[in-house]
């Protein structure tokens, strides 16, 4: 495998001292995963890394990244040791940002981050060397780490940018020195660590402070902040970019079609018409794909080569993935429609995945109800401050819930989504998702389709995997 970090490479990018000579093929964080060749980085987190070490390097390890010898490392070990790990890390992180000499996207947003990124890594698939984000690495670590894997030789690198509290972004932000950034949208998340939403979009907007010079904004021209986004691109001095279907904006989304796996959007970018695919069902995936397009436009990519890229895009599991569950090996047509969105949730997300499954096909006269119903698992969204109540009951007057049959909430905050809805959509409503598992079997039949969605630490992963039980072992195997 090609080299991405020399011992001296690595040293002269981030300092501190390293005895044994050592070239490292990729770079780690954890020992669960690390692959022989790594350089292993002993991060403090919620464990310490230092208590890995060993068994990083039994299991193949370069070397590690260290600021204290471990006791139980042999004396000729590949250390690299340094005062502070994480420092050290974003020195690297750094380094392979100047050394590359590809174009680099940063991509934030209240809501969407992870699929516009992969949606723009497809889109760029085949029109050069992709280098991108794994799953949500979008933190103070996410960030440097990503960085610090991306090969000398990328052509393209698609970096995800998310935060907590202000002041999250712009550092993260001035590390990356995207040429393009991309806001997919602002909306209530986080709101225990802002005072307001004009809050949160000045602190989406801060990534534009890291732009290089002649950047790109790419902004949703949609929601009522973008005035504000705007003055954030200007103050940085780029070349704004907008997406959305308000009229007059640079990537115009005209009409939209939803089938059954595919959503497809008639656009426009100023005089050139195109088609815009996306294989599954949303109209915020084929917004956020559109964004994504003018992002890789933006890059120097082919316009009709990213749209063919992005059409192979589907969303992975825990983000709005659709499964089809075969409920009987022989009789298949006894089946149901999962959407496992159970990642996580805010305000515009439950809305978003709330319209997909009012979307969704059902089918009746085949299971024992008789007719094909639209069932939602929804968990507590967390991090909505002082009103996160109200926030919940308000997804009663949802216009996607007139078409949804039932709903069962999780969660002491859901309390308020439940007392709010109609008596003939009121489900269960159980404290954890662990509560509600036990009902789900009985709460399902064939012909439905079912979404869980919430908040990661609610653990609606847990009703998924329940939905999935439900599928028969021999339909499951592929015997018909």
């Amino acid at each position: 495998m090609t080299r991405l970090w020399t011992r001296d490479d690595a040293v002269a990018a981030a300092g501190g001292t390293s005895e044994q000579d050592w070239a490292a093929t990729g770079v780690s964080i954890d020992t669960r995963t690390l692959q022989p060749g790594d350089l292993f980085v002993a991060l403090a987190d919620v464990r310490d890394g230092h208590d890995f070490v060993s068994t990083a390097l039994q299991a193949g390890a370069a070397a590690a990244l260290v600021s204290k010898i471990p006791e139980d490392v042999p004396p000729n070990a590949p250390l690299w040791v340094v005062p502070d790990v994480l420092g050290a890390l974003e020195n690297l992180g750094k380094a392979a940002r100047a050394r590359m000499s590809g174009r680099v996207a940063a991509i934030t947003g209240s809501v969407g981050k992870t699929s516009t990124k992969e949606m723009l890594r497809a889109a760029l698939t085949g029109q050069g060397r992709v280098h991108a984000s794994v799953a949500s690495y979008n933190n103070h670590w996410g960030v440097p780490l990503t960085l610090a894997r991306m090969p000398a030789n990328t052509d393209f690198a698609v970096i995800e940018i998310g935060m907590n509290h202000p002041g999250e972004i712009a550092p993260l932000a001035q590390m990356t020195r995207p040429d393009v950034v991309m806001i997919t949208t602002v909306a209530a998340a986080h709101l225990e660590a802002f005072d307001s939403i004009e809050g949160i979009t000045m602190e989406k907007g801060s990534i534009c402070s890291g732009l290089t010079a002649g950047g790109v904004a790419v902004l949703n021209a949609d929601i009522d902040q973008a005035d504000l986004l705007m003055s954030a691109a200007q103050t940085a001095k780029a070349k704004i970019v907008t997406f959305g279907q308000t009229p007059g904006t640079d990537y115009r989304l005209d009409r939209l079609r939803i089938a059954e796996n595919t959503t497809v959007g008639e656009a426009r970018a100023k005089d050139d018409a195109f088609l815009i695919k996306v294989a599954s069902q949303g109209e915020h995936f084929v917004l956020n794909g559109l964004g994504a397009v003018a992002v890789a436009t933006a890059l120097g990519a082919d316009l009709a080569q990213s749209l063919c890229g992005l059409g192979e895009w589907t969303p992975p599991a825990g983000r709005g993935a659709r499964e089809v569950i075969c409920l009987d090996p022989v009789e298949t047509q006894l089946t149901l429609t999962l959407l496992d969105d159970a990642y996580n949730a805010n305000p515009a997300s439950m809305a978003a995945a709330l319209a997909v499954l009012a979307s969704t096909q059902v089918d009746d006269d085949i299971g024992r109800v008789g007719k094909g119903r639209r069932i939602a698992f929804l968990g507590d969204m967390k991090e909505l401050g002082e009103n996160a109540t109200q926030l919940h009951a308000a997804i009663a007057e949802l216009d996607a819930l007139e078409q949804v049959d039932t709903v069962h909430c999780i969660g002491p905050l859901m309390a308020g989504l439940y007392d709010a809805l109609p008596i003939e959509k009121r489900g269960r409503h159980t404290q954890t998702a662990a509560e509600m598992v036990p009902y789900v079997r009985a709460a399902l039949d064939a012909g439905d389709a079912v979404l869980a969605k919430g908040s990661l630490s609610m653990g609606l992963a847990q009703i998924v995997d329940a939905v999935r039980k439900m599928e028969h072992a021999e339909a499951k195997a592929g015997v018909r």
